[in-house]
């Protein structure tokens, strides 16, 4: 008989979710961190949009982190939290010294891009686990970035 963990899934998938989610907080806490940074330096024309833009989107980001961390909790398993270990599981690398709005804006296009590739192998694993409070959470992650990428886009044309 396949054991559980204490909400009921398979314990074995949970603990590859887990591992998955872990990757996905690395990935979010480095675009955080790079997003506070575009927002302290941005320079130019478009300064105040774009200033008010990377404080939505980092206090979005922090938000996130969050639920993340607490839904590998609620799977069971320990959420990192050192960036010396995020920047060795990450797949968004650090940025250092981005005052180009159009370069700000590419970098945050790359990691929702990455951000949303790695979300849609979580969903698909999360529906194998029939995990429905991951398939959520990643649901609405997905669908809210899908917009913010046609917008951050639409900036940048």
């Amino acid at each position: 008989m396949e054991k559980t963990n204490l909400i009921g899934l398979p314990q074995d998938k949970a603990k590859k979710l887990a591992e998955k989610l872990n990757e996905l907080l690395a990935d979010y806490s480095i675009f955080y961190q790079n997003t506070r940074g575009y927002h302290w330096n941005i320079k130019g024309e478009k300064f105040f949009e774009l200033h008010l833009k990377f404080e939505e989107l980092y206090n979005d980001l922090l938000l996130k982190i969050d639920e993340i961390a607490e839904r590998i909790l609620t799977l069971g398993h320990t959420p990192g939290n050192n960036y010396s270990d995020y920047f060795k599981i990450s797949s968004i690398k650090e940025s250092k010294n981005v005052s180009d709005g159009i370069g700000a804006v590419e970098q945050i296009l790359n990691a929702f891009k990455t951000v949303i590739v790695k979300q849609r192998e979580i969903l698909t694993m999360a529906g194998d686990a029939h995990d429905e409070g991951t398939i959520a959470l990643m649901s609405d992650y997905i669908r809210f970035q899908e917009k913010q990428v046609w917008m951050y886009s639409s900036f940048l044309k």
